[in-house]
This record gives structure tokens, sequence and C-alpha cells, in this order.
């Protein structure tokens, strides 16, 4: 199994690999596969040049300034409570030397940015996004961009006509969701050591889920957005940052704690504090849970193996708390979800909201009642667990998807992803199983608003004891 990122910075850290090993067997793999399709443009000659640089800074870092320790980031350990990463003075980050990719969809200086349309192939990027900058600034070698679907535009495939269709690695006829689908391909192809991708219908967890990978979408508005916006648009700094947010996918939790406390923070004069996880051991942890919903009903196959798993958590101590919290209607919220969807693509340029003022007043009032309705409902419960999505990776190009109870519609992917994307509250996903398939089965993670270390710690928790 493939290193994670926290492994990978660590033993480069150690001398027991350097970045120019890790990098450019990275960039074979990447070179070599066919099958995939998951990371479409690299950056081969650059990233070298940078990974020999980084092995220069550690050797030099090694030679003069070994103990040097500032700059916290909490990367080490359960919860953030290991000893970290220390930042010695020549520039060793907490991703020192890690080879990374990033979505399509997001600036990277002298890289095409072209969101999968062919009008945008020649858009050169000329600064890197927010995000690109943070990964550097802690040190990651940023290898190439994966695959999206085109204009971003679809939470089940990822396809478009610059760089064609991306594959799940567990079965290649199947897809590996969208539109961040070739990200998460990629983590599970061993194709990257971590990944940036963007989630506004799920864009983030369903492909997560489908691939087998972490995925989180952080506290709406946590981690700046500029540099990810459509080619040749000006980057416009908004007072409504819901629905479309950024965050990591990863190969581990742990991973993505990392990669959010280095990307963390909104731009100035915005700021805020992600909060510690509440608790750091399991059995602490008080749970809410629901495992079905005739809006989109869950088959078999993802609910046997979710099933499982709270059985085998409920047997480790976790309290478990069934429902939906108190006020909350799933059915109305997912339509109030709809409704937010609608605005944003109006406030972005496209066509005209269809909404009446009265009707967009009382959008933002079911969201924000919404909003206040999950948060009364943490100040009792930690975290809240259901599907990621009601199916596993289906076939390519269907329309309908296949399940045990007969066909489901293909917009039912949006249901359980949507009452945290009303919110804003974060949400990640974690892997539980697999089918007897193969095929990957995800479990959603709902935390409290800014409190996104306790999902990721519930998740971490999780997997240690499996």
């Amino acid at each position: 199994m493939m290193m994670t990122a926290t492994e990978a910075a660590a033993r480069i850290r150690a001398g027991e690999v350097t970045s120019r090993e890790l990098t450019e067997e990275l960039l074979d793999r990447i070179a070599a596969d066919t099958t995939i399709n998951a990371v479409v443009a690299t950056r081969a000659e650059q990233a070298l040049a940078e990974a020999d640089a980084a092995d220069a800074a550690l050797a030099a870092a090694n030679d003069g300034t070994t103990g040097s320790r500032h700059g916290r980031v909490d990367a080490a350990g359960v919860g953030g409570g290991g000893d970290g990463v220390g930042l010695g003075a020549v520039g060793v980050g907490a991703l020192h030397g890690v080879p990374v990719t990033v979505k399509e969809a997001f600036d990277v200086v002298g890289m095409a940015t072209t969101w999968g349309n062919p009008a945008f192939r020649r858009f050169v990027a000329g600064r890197d996004a927010a995000v690109v900058e943070r990964l550097r600034a802690a040190g990651a070698v940023v290898v190439g961009k994966s695959n999206v679907h085109a204009m971003l535009a679809d939470f089940g495939r990822t396809v478009n006509e610059v760089y064609g269709r991306t594959n799940n690695p567990a079965d290649v006829t199947r897809t590996p969701g969208g539109s961040s689908g070739g990200g998460a391909a990629a983590l599970a192809a061993g194709l990257s050591y971590l990944e940036y991708g963007s989630d506004l219908v799920g864009s983030i967890r369903l492909p997560a889920a489908y691939c087998g990978v972490y995925g989180l979408k952080p506290t709406n508005g946590l981690v700046d957005l500029r540099g990810f916006q459509v080619p040749g648009t000006p980057y416009l700094p908004s007072e409504l940052p819901n629905l479309s947010t950024l965050g990591p996918l990863a190969n581990s939790a742990e991973d993505l704690r990392l990669a959010l406390n280095l990307t963390a923070g909104p731009e100035a004069p915005y700021s805020w504090t992600l909060q510690p996880p509440r608790h750091r051991r399991l059995e602490d942890f008080r749970v809410g849970v629901v495992t079905d919903h005739p809006a989109a009903r869950v088959s078999s196959e993802v609910g046997d193996v979710l099933s499982d798993t709270i059985d085998r958590l409920a047997r480790r101590g976790v309290k478990f708390v069934e429902g939906w919290p108190e006020g909350v209607d799933p059915g109305e919220q997912a339509e109030a979800f709809g409704e937010q969807v609608e605005l944003f693509f109006a406030m972005h340029g496209d066509e005209p909201s269809s909404l009446t003022l009265g009707q967009l007043t009382d959008a933002e009032r079911r969201r924000m009642q919404a909003r206040a309705r999950w948060q009364r409902y943490f100040e009792d419960v930690d975290v809240f667990l259901c599907p990621t999505s009601f199916t596993v990776a289906f076939p390519h190009d269907v329309e309908k998807i296949a399940t045990s109870y007969g066909e489901q519609e293909y917009n039912a992917q949006v249901f359980w992803i949507a009452h945290a994307s009303l919110t804003g509250h974060p949400a990640l996903n974690m892997p539980i199983g697999r089918t007897e398939d193969g095929l990957p089965v995800g479990a959603q993670v709902i935390g409290p608003w800014h409190e996104d270390d306790t999902a990721i710690t519930f998740a971490e928790l999780v997997h240690l004891a499996s």
C-alpha cells in the first residue's frame, strides 16, 4: 500500500528517502498509466527541480539547524496530539519534498487551467491559487493536475473534451464520481500522495466514496477560493461563502488534518480558528446516525457494510443516537439545497434565478434555520454518521443507477450530501470497507461548525479501531 503524505514527509525528513526519488517514482507511475487517466497534466521538469531543491534544503537543515522548531502544525498524533512537525530555519516545512496533485481547475503558475473546456486550452495561469501557494509554502512539490468533469458540472462522473474520461481504479468500467473524480482516482491508484479538490454538490465526498479514499468538505468559507474561478474571469471575494468549498482528499484522516491545517484560513480581513477535537478516544464520542431514507434508499451492498461498521463501533463503546436532528425534515432540506444551487449559479453568471424576491428571502431563511437546528443538535451530539451515497461506483454513462431494490434516479446521489452542503457544516467521507465485488463503500461524517477536526479525529479513530 502506498505511503500516506504524512508518512512520506516523515521518511524524507528522516533521510530514508529523498524527494527526488519519490517525485521521479510518482511521475513514472503517472506516465505509465494507460487505464485510469487520473493525472492529466504534469510539470515534470519543474517538479524534479523543486524536489532537488527540497533535498538540498533538508541537507542544509541537517548540517546546521537540526533541532530548530517553530510553527507547530499538529501534523502527528490522533487529534493533533503528537509533537508536531518542526519548521526549520532554512524552510523545511510539514510537507517538505512530498509530491502532490491538485484539481485541474486550480491555477498553477505556468500550467493551463481549462476546467475541461476546449475554449480555455490556451489559458495559462500567471499566479498560483491560494491553496497551491500554501501547499508550496509547506514544502509540497506540485507534480501535476487531476482530471475534472467539464466545467465541474457533474457530481457523478469525470469526463471532458480536453482530457477524456477518468476511470475508477477498483473497476475501470465504472465511474470515479465527479467533479473531483481525477483526484480521488489518483489517490486510489497510487498516482498522488495528497490531492486538493472542490465540493459544491458533493464533488469531494462522492468521488472519495466511490474510489475508497478520504475526502473533506471543510466548514464553508474556511479555505480561500482565490485562483479557483472560471479562466479569464476576475476573482471577486464574496460575502456569501456558502456552497462552493475547497478541501483535501487523502489516503488517511491524518493527512486530511495536515492538509487542512496548512491551507485553512480565509482571505483578509476575515479570520477564524479551527477548534480542537472534542474527544481523543473513540468511546467518548456520542454519534448521531441515520442509515436510510426513502428519498435515496440505500442499496444493500452499502447498507450492509455501514451496519457492520456501526455494530463494530458500538462494541467499542461508541454511543449512538438514532434519527435526524429535532426539527430537521431531510426532504425539505434537500429541496432547499437545490434552491441554493440555483442561486449560486445565478450569482456566478449562469441563467438568472427564477425565484422571486420573496422566495429568495425565504430560501435564505430556510438555510439559516437549517444551520441553527444542526448546531443545536451538535450541542449534545459530537458527529453525525450517515451514507455518503446510496450506491457504490456505478457503470459509466448510465442515466439511472441499478441497485439491489431496482433503479434509482441519477440525481438521488445528491440527497445524502445535501444537508452539510446547505448548512456549511464540515463533512467528510471515510472508507469503511468493500463489497464482495471489491467496490469501495464510504460513510459520511458531519461535524459541528468550525469543528472540522472533531469529524477528522472520529474518522481517524474508526480506522485505528478496524
